[in-house]
């Protein structure tokens, strides 16, 4: 069951030919969790179309701000001139927002994500509902879809839908090939750390964690040790794996979920329009790797509304980079870029949740 709580703080803004209206929403969970976030509704009676927006890794205000840009306050200015309302929420222990969000794992903000919905669908102007997620927030709308019939329709964004693991590994390669330092060094920190990824996917939840991360790391430098005063006689060792730090991380609940997660029995449950955008530059979630995974799987499972796109020059954010490296996102302009809201846009109104016009026009019924 899920408790609201309160709607409270209207207020009109007007966008050039449309107005809008940002109200301030309150609900709960079963778990007790507080939320708190902004319901932004088109001007009008309605029913209007809703989205809940679902958040990636790390603690996030309802705005999805990360490095300075507010993906999720772009999309829902940009939704509502399209007569979408949209509702997005602080993550738990952020904002309005109480909770642990160090405790929770995917799975946690996938019935998150639901709760937002179910509270949406109290709402008297609101008629469907959709899914917007980004990064682990793909992975949760992914799980979210699968479970309710109250959704109508999912869209990710830069979204995780393949293996955890290999995901991972893609990832990992990816930081190591864009690190300030030598090939030498490049190949010795990859085989470290694909091998405690492997060990951490071995023995997740399994209480003997701890002690073979440590076996598999002593091993590991026993034998890099000895290569490295082979290949480098008389020169100083500065490659360090930090091994304290990643035991800390290996052993949370959410890393030991998230290592292990598999999207395929997911994704055969969905039979809703989906939509899935990932910018080719990506380096945290491979973009090849999950929208071939996405298209596979949903396709095989007898869904025929299915649309993948990579867009070519953006990077993890959805923003057009230049070295598109983790280190440059605060730097870059913008908090999303134009051709991938238009790729979202034009797929929901050829789907008829929105109108067709920026300003004005009779909704799609």
């Amino acid at each position: 069951m899920i408790r609201i709580l309160a709607l409270v703080l209207s207020l009109a803004v007007f966008t050039g030919a449309r107005a809008q209206r940002s109200v301030e929403a309150r609900f709960q969970n079963k778990d007790t969790i507080h939320f708190a976030g902004t319901l932004t509704l088109p001007d009008g009676q309605g029913p209007f179309t809703a989205v809940v927006f679902v958040s990636g890794t790390g603690q996030q205000d309802r705005d999805g701000t990360m490095a300075g840009h507010k993906m999720f306050k772009y999309l829902a200015d940009s939704l509502v001139r399209i007569g979408i309302a949209s509702l997005r929420v602080d993550d738990r222990g952020v904002g309005g927002t109480n909770g642990n969000y160090a405790e929770a794992t995917t799975c946690d903000f996938a019935q998150d994500a639901l709760a937002a919905v179910r509270f949406l669908k109290t709402q008297p102007h609101i008629g469907k509902v959709g899914l917007i997620g980004h990064s682990e927030g793909g992975a949760a709308v992914i799980m979210a879809a699968a479970e309710s019939r109250e959704v109508a329709f999912v869209v990710t964004l830069a979204g995780l839908a393949s293996r955890a693991i290999e995901s991972l590994k893609e990832q990992n390669r990816n930081l190591i090939q864009l690190a300030p330092i030598s090939n030498y060094d490049k190949k010795r920190h990859e085989t470290i750390t694909l091998r405690m990824l492997d060990t951490a996917y071995r023995y997740a939840g399994d209480s003997l964690l701890e002690s073979r991360l440590r076996a598999t790391h002593a091993a590991w430098k026993q034998a890099d040790d000895s290569a490295f005063l082979a290949d480098n006689p008389g020169k100083y060792d500065h490659l360090r794996f930090f091994l304290e730090s990643y035991i800390h991380t290996a052993k949370g609940r959410w890393y030991q979920y998230q290592i292990r997660w598999e999207p395929d029995s997911f994704l055969r449950q969905i039979q809703v329009p989906f939509l899935a955008l990932n910018g080719d530059k990506d380096i945290m979630v491979p973009a090849a790797l999950n929208l071939s995974n996405i298209k596979r799987v949903l396709t095989a499972a007898g869904n025929k509304d299915v649309t993948t796109v990579a867009l070519p020059g953006l990077n993890h954010l959805l923003l057009r980079c230049e070295k598109c490296t983790n280190e440059e996102l605060p730097k870059l302009k913008g908090d999303f870029d134009e051709t991938a809201w238009l790729a979202i846009k034009n797929w929901l109104i050829r789907h008829q949740y929105g109108i067709g016009h920026l300003t004005g026009g009779s909704r799609i019924e």
